[in-house]
């Protein structure tokens, strides 16, 4: 994440912050200016350099929701792209709702910066939705299907994510996790368009015209192969290329939000001209390491229990560079392979 500060007083701020601490300035996030920026103290509004006037999300009571719009009592962007919610009855789920919402402003706040475009599907059949459910009235399987994300909302309680955790044997399971993740498979589709990047990725990830159905039951009924670690970046993505393509850009999203933190704060120099590969082997591999020391010196597991080896370098290559393709506008446009199954995460 960027550093904030306060551009009235100069105090640090957080990314969800809609007061500052220091001088109590109401607070909003311009996505437009991808900053944090003051509103007036009387009716909360912004006046951008244009003389454009933007409002605080409708959403801010019910989420914690801090961005703006230029449509009063209105939904930001990323609010606006929740297509379901749970109803204001269910007071579980509505209490799970607001860190399911943070995690996405999260993460799109993450694509703006890397330059990825994210579209709404209310505006555009390629863009995206997001089913954010409640599983107190019946069960909620976390997926994408065909520009759709699902996400169950228990995920947000820690309890039930580390029970889920332990049971599957996963080494990391977050909520912002599940959108990277999750998002993964909606810009697989979205990005791998020509015959030349589609081969390129069986080569990688393999054929994913494996049947789904019958990975899922394999994966299940029989793991992940000994030597996974040697050519994947966890033991679910070595269930079906789709699930390692999504791992993978998960992957990818995670390395390139910490090391950006790391710069905001003076942890690390930049070095923009480097190419993601050897910031990731250059920068993130030690980092990473350092991190790990840092955690287990507190006595906690580590920050990246993850190893990349050859293998998983090449996958992370690859994302990388379909994520600089969408970020230059080079992307083709085009139908095919538009549909995911659902998935896990």
């Amino acid at each position: 994440m960027k550093s904030y500060t306060c551009r009235v007083c100069g105090n640090r701020l957080f990314f969800e912050n809609s007061v500052c601490v220091s001088c109590e300035t109401p607070l909003g996030y311009s996505r437009a200016e991808r900053d944090i920026v003051p509103l007036d103290t009387d009716d909360r509004t912004y006046t951008d350099a244009e003389g454009g006037v933007w409002h605080v999300c409708a959403n801010l009571g019910l989420s914690g929701c801090t961005w703006l719009t230029t449509d009063a009592g209105g939904l930001c962007f990323s609010c606006g792209l929740t297509r379901t919610r749970p109803n204001d009855a269910d007071l579980e789920g509505i209490s799970n709702y607001a860190p399911a919402e943070r995690a996405k402003r999260h993460l799109i706040a993450e694509l703006d910066e890397l330059g990825i475009p994210i579209l709404d599907r209310t505006d555009d059949p390629r863009g995206v939705a997001f089913d954010l459910l409640s599983s107190v009235a019946e069960p909620v399987t976390i997926g994408h299907a065909d520009g759709i994300v699902t996400i169950d909302l228990a995920e947000a309680e820690d309890a039930h994510r580390e029970k889920v955790r332990a049971m599957l044997d996963e080494p990391y399971r977050t909520m912002l996790g599940h959108f990277r993740h999750e998002i993964g498979h909606y810009y697989e589709s979205f990005l791998i368009t020509d015959d030349q990047t589609r081969d390129r990725a069986r080569e990688l990830f393999g054929d994913e015209s494996e049947d789904y159905q019958a990975a899922i039951d394999r994966h299940y009924a029989e793991g992940a192969p000994d030597d996974w670690q040697q050519r994947f970046i966890s033991q679910y993505a070595t269930m079906h290329p789709w699930e390692d393509f999504a791992e993978t850009w998960a992957h990818y999203l995670h390395i390139s939000d910490s090391i950006q933190t790391a710069e905001e704060f003076g942890l690390l120099r930049p070095a923009p001209t480097a190419s993601f590969r050897e910031r990731v082997t250059k920068t993130w591999m030690p980092l990473s390491t350092a991190l790990n020391m840092m955690n287990r010196s507190m006595g906690y597991d580590d920050l990246y229990p993850f190893v990349l080896s050859t293998p998983v370098l090449d996958k992370l290559d690859f994302v990388a560079g379909l994520a600089a393709d969408a970020a230059a506008g080079s992307v083709k446009d085009s139908s095919a392979g538009d549909v995911e199954p659902e998935s896990g995460a």
